[in-house]
């Protein structure tokens, strides 16, 4: 494998499910979330891509760095690989359930099961690359403005979910 490819391959990974993601926001945007009381604080939503594309080309270069340091795939890093899937996971997970299954709360649950999971796999990079846990904290603050938005939407429309 040239050695270039894991750098590519890692930073290109979180965009996967952004771009699924995607693709249920696209439609909902203009149907589902225009009914939704919203806060006057909530970011605009042609916001919402660049952040995004930014955010999950940070969070894959800094796996990337980990990947390398720690000199690819083996046991030491199980866990700060394996943390940094699990927030993959729950960060894939939120569109569906958000924007594709309308359920707000639930959306919530995720979210905050993210933050935890974002916030541990920064912690278990520290030690092993500065770089790569600073490349997690702009995530970790959008990560907890979305919470934010995702409980306000919540409490303003019981009525539109679950």
């Amino acid at each position: 494998m040239p050695s270039w490819a894991p750098a590519i391959g890692l930073t290109i990974l979180p965009h996967v499910g952004g771009i699924a993601g995607g693709l249920i926001t696209r439609q909902e945007v203009k149907t589902w979330y225009t009914t939704l009381v919203k806060p006057s604080w909530r970011p605009p939503n042609w916001m919402f891509g660049p952040v995004w594309t930014t955010l999950y080309t940070s969070m894959g270069y800094g796996s990337y760095l980990i990947y390398k340091e720690l000199g690819g795939l083996n046991e030491n890093a199980v866990v700060p690989l394996g943390l940094y899937a699990s927030q993959l996971a729950l960060n894939w997970a939120w569109t569906p359930i958000f924007f594709g299954a309308h359920k707000i709360g639930w959306g919530l649950v995720d979210l905050l099961l993210l933050w935890g999971a974002a916030a541990a796999t920064t912690i278990s990079w520290y030690p092993i690359s500065r770089p790569a846990a600073y490349l997690m904290l702009p995530y970790l603050a959008w990560l907890t403005l979305a919470s934010a938005l995702n409980y306000r939407i919540w409490k303003d429309n019981k009525d539109k979910s679950e």
